[in-house]
Formats: C-alpha cells, structure tokens, sequence
C-alpha cells in the first residue's frame, strides 16, 4: 500500500470517527443507561470502511472520550465515564464492532446475515454492559438486564434495520465516487 493510500485510509478513519464523536453524545436519558446512537454510527462506520477501519475509528472516538473530550452519551467525557455504570457497553462496542463487522464484510451482498451479526454483536455488547453495570451498581445480573437491556431492544433492533438498508447504500454510492475501495 502506498503512502497515498494510507492518508486516504487515515482520512476515512479520521471522518468516521468524527461522524461516532457527532452521534455519540446525542442520547435520551431513560435511566442509568442512557438510548444512544453509537451503535448505529458504528454499524455505518463498518458498513463504509469494513471491518477493521470501522473498529479503529470506533477504538479513536473511545480514546477521545476517554481523555474528556465530551463524545460520549450526554455530551460527557473522561476515565469516570469509562469505568462508570456505563463503560462496559463502551468496551462492547468494540466486539459488537467486530462481531459485525465479520458479518458484513463477508456477507455484504446477504443483507439477513448482515442483520443476525449485528444482533449477535449487539447482544455481547448488551452482556458486556450488562456485568459491568451490575458491578459498578451493586445490583443482580437480571436488575442490570432490565435496566441496561430490555428497553433498548425495540431501538436497537430499529437502528439495525436502519442500518441494514441505508448502509450498503452508502457503501455502494461511495464506491462509485471513488471514496472508498472496497
């Protein structure tokens, strides 16, 4: 690969993450876990950049995060956010990154495969969140599920679908300008 395509690769990197920075803090407090729309900007970052720049990006906007800059739910920031109630979701969102990503890089064409490895990466995110919420409440496993599980099941499902339709799309007219080579 040459110097070239690596800044160009740096540049997709750099406007994904960017787009994960502008969805991320926008949130709807319910309760302890906020609905949040990272894991739609991180299913489009993966259906755009594939796998692994998709996780990248996802991995920069964490380390944004982590250093205080306001990316996460609610326009908030830093290592008390990451290790709060919240960060085992945070941490999820990387397998749920590379969960999906698999699925989609290698069945892009089959969109209900695409579909069941977002829902298998959402669910580990949602375990991951899960214990970790349950830990850092001091609450039961199936309290942190009811908390930080089920009322997001019908909007996520809801971004998945989203996802599902308007990702190839972008990948497809992307492809066509010239912007990303897949």
């Amino acid at each position: 690969m040459n110097n070239r395509q690596n800044i160009h690769n740096m540049a997709l990197i750099g406007v994904m993450a960017a787009v994960i920075c502008i969805l991320g803090p926008l949130s709807i407090p319910i309760g302890p876990v906020p609905i949040s729309f990272t894991n739609f900007a991180i299913y489009i970052a993966i259906y755009i950049l594939g796998m692994k720049k998709g996780v990248t990006s996802y991995v920069i906007y964490m380390l944004l995060g982590l250093v205080g800059l306001p990316v996460f739910s609610n326009f908030s920031g830093g290592a008390t956010k990451l290790f709060g109630l919240t960060g085992g979701y945070i941490i999820g969102f990387i397998f749920m990154a590379v969960i999906s990503g698999l699925f989609i890089d290698n069945f892009i064409n089959k969109w209900y495969l695409c579909f069941i490895g977002m829902i298998l990466g959402t669910v580990v995110c949602y375990i991951f969140g899960s214990i970790w919420l349950a830990y850092q409440a001091h609450i039961s496993a199936s309290s942190a599920f009811l908390l930080g599980v089920i009322p997001f099941i019908p909007g996520d499902i809801i971004k998945i679908i989203i996802a599902v339709i308007l990702g190839p799309k972008l990948r497809m007219r992307l492809t066509r300008a010239n912007i990303i080579r897949c």
